[in-house]
């Protein structure tokens, strides 16, 4: 099998030729990829529901808006959260500013954290919130996710339907959800950013 170079970290943004109703316009943040298949959230997919409706304790640790996210198709009725802690997973600890080289050494995660990509990572919603609290950057409550067996996402960029680009960590909290698909192409230093001004409805152009 051809190795496949891992994408987790990355943002799929959905091309405005694909067709998938799911994923019209859609930017899904990778948590998963290998030869095994995918796995990802749609962060731009904001529902009614307020998080505090359904998670007790995790609504005033959600970031604005404060509802939960369908991350995709997949498991509707399980919810994931995924936050954005300071630090780097695996990170080498910093030299303390000392001649004598002594370094300092890097705080641990939080128990029911599991850092994912750089100061993204998985919550434990079964932990105590207040295990996290002080610690969260931001939170995002996801019901479902977005799936793909071997090879399938590999098909899907080869015929065009998905851009990948580099997440930032203020993607998973973007308070303007809607507009998230906009403002990743738009920051692009490519001829992707031209994308970004791709109307909703061509037929209306």
């Amino acid at each position: 099998m051809t190795e496949v170079s891992s994408l987790t970290g990355r943002l799929l943004v959905a091309t405005p030729a694909l067709a998938d109703p799911n994923f019209d316009r859609a930017v899904v943040l990778l948590l998963d990829h290998d030869e095994k298949g995918s796995l990802g959230v749609v962060l731009n997919r904001p529902t009614p529901v307020d998080v505090a409706d359904i998670l007790e304790g995790w609504g005033e640790l959600a970031g604005a808006p404060g509802v939960v996210f369908q991350g995709g198709p997949v498991s509707l009725d399980s919810a994931l959260g995924i936050a954005v802690i300071p630090g780097e997973k695996g990170a080498p600890p910093r030299a303390a500013r000392r001649r004598t080289g002594a370094r300092s050494p890097v705080p641990a995660d939080p128990i029911g954290f599991r850092r994912v990509h750089g100061a993204i990572g998985l919550v434990d919603l079964e932990a105590p919130p207040e295990l996290l609290a002080a610690a969260l950057g931001s939170l995002r409550i996801f019901a479902g996710y977005s799936g793909w067996g071997p090879g399938q996402l590999e098909n899907e960029l080869a015929d065009g339907a998905w851009y990948v680009v580099e997440s930032e960590p203020g993607d998973v909290s973007s308070p303007d959800p809607e507009r998230l698909w906009r403002a990743v192409l738009r920051r692009q230093r490519s001829e992707l950013a031209m994308v970004a001004t791709y109307p909703d409805d061509p037929s209306l152009n």
